[in-house]
C-alpha cells in the first residue's frame, strides 16, 4: 500500500510538472509570435502619429482670387507642395452663397481658391510669385472677358506673417507690370466651398471651349516659366 501511495504521489507530481512545462512552452510560443506583431503595430502607430504631426506643422492655408476660379485651381493644384486647391467663395455679405448669386455681383463675394500647402516645399513668396504671373493684377474687377467684383484680384491672408508676405509680393511684382497692381489684401473670412461641378473643372473638362481658350494658355505659361515647381505627372 505504501509503495502504491508513493507511486501515485510521484505520478501526480510528474503530471503537475508536465502541465507547468506545457504551459510555459505555450506562453513562450505566444510571446515569440505576438511580440514582433506588437512591435510592428507600435511602430506603425508611432509613424502615423509622426506623420500626423508633420501634416499639422507643415500645412498652411492661403485663399486667392484671380478671376474665374477654374483657372486659379488648375494652376495651383499642379504645384509641388500643394496639398489641395479648392474652389469657393469669400469676402461677401451673405451666408452660403450659390454660384448663381455670386455671379450677380451683388453678394460681395470673390471667386477664390483656398490653397493648403507645405511652406517647407513651396514657400509663400514663391506661391505668390506664381499667383502674380498667372493673372493680370492691374485690371480692377476683371480678368479678360470675365468682369465683375467676383473676379477681383485678391489675397485673403490667414496670419499676420502672410499679410506681410502678400505686401512684399506686391512690391516685388510691381516692376513686371506697367500699370498699378490693384490686388486687395484682406484678412480671410468664412470660406464657402463651391458646388461640386466646379471642383477640378479643368482636369475634368479640359476640352471645353472656355478651358482651351482661357485656361490652356495659363497652363502653357506655367509649364514654361515654372516647370521646376510642377508635380511629376
Amino acid at each position: 500500500m505504501g509503495g502504491i501511495s508513493t507511486r501515485n504521489r510521484t505520478e501526480s507530481v510528474l503530471h503537475a510538472l508536465g502541465l507547468v512545462i506545457q504551459t510555459g512552452i505555450a506562453y513562450l510560443l505566444t510571446v515569440s509570435i505576438l511580440s514582433p506583431m506588437q512591435a510592428q503595430n507600435n511602430a506603425m502607430n508611432e509613424s502615423a502619429h509622426i506623420d500626423q504631426q508633420h501634416t499639422t506643422i507643415s500645412s498652411h492655408t492661403i485663399t486667392l482670387g484671380a478671376g474665374c476660379f477654374w483657372c486659379v485651381e488648375a494652376v495651383f493644384e499642379n504645384l509641388i507642395g500643394v496639398h489641395s486647391a479648392v474652389s469657393g467663395y469669400m469676402g461677401g455679405s451673405i451666408k452660403n452663397p450659390s454660384y448663381r448669386e455670386v455671379c450677380t455681383g451683388r453678394t460681395g463675394h470673390a471667386e477664390v481658391v483656398q490653397v493648403q500647402y507645405d511652406p517647407a516645399i513651396l514657400s509663400t513668396a514663391t506661391l505668390l510669385e506664381v499667383f502674380f504671373a498667372s493673372h493680370d493684377p492691374t485690371t480692377l474687377n476683371r480678368q479678360g472677358a470675365d468682369a465683375g467684383t467676383q473676379y477681383r484680384s485678391a489675397i485673403f491672408f490667414h496670419s499676420e506673417a502672410q499679410e506681410q508676405e502678400a505686401k512684399d509680393a506686391i512690391s516685388h511684382a510691381a516692376s513686371a507690370w506697367q500699370n498699378t497692381i490693384v490686388t486687395e489684401v484682406t484678412r480671410a473670412s468664412v470660406f464657402y466651398k463651391a458646388e461640386d461641378y466646379h471642383q477640378a473643372y479643368y482636369e475634368l473638362n479640359g476640352e471645353a471651349p472656355y478651358c482651351r481658350a482661357v485656361i490652356l494658355p495659363k497652363m502653357k505659361k506655367l509649364n514654361s516659366e515654372f516647370q521646376h515647381l510642377l508635380k511629376t505627372q
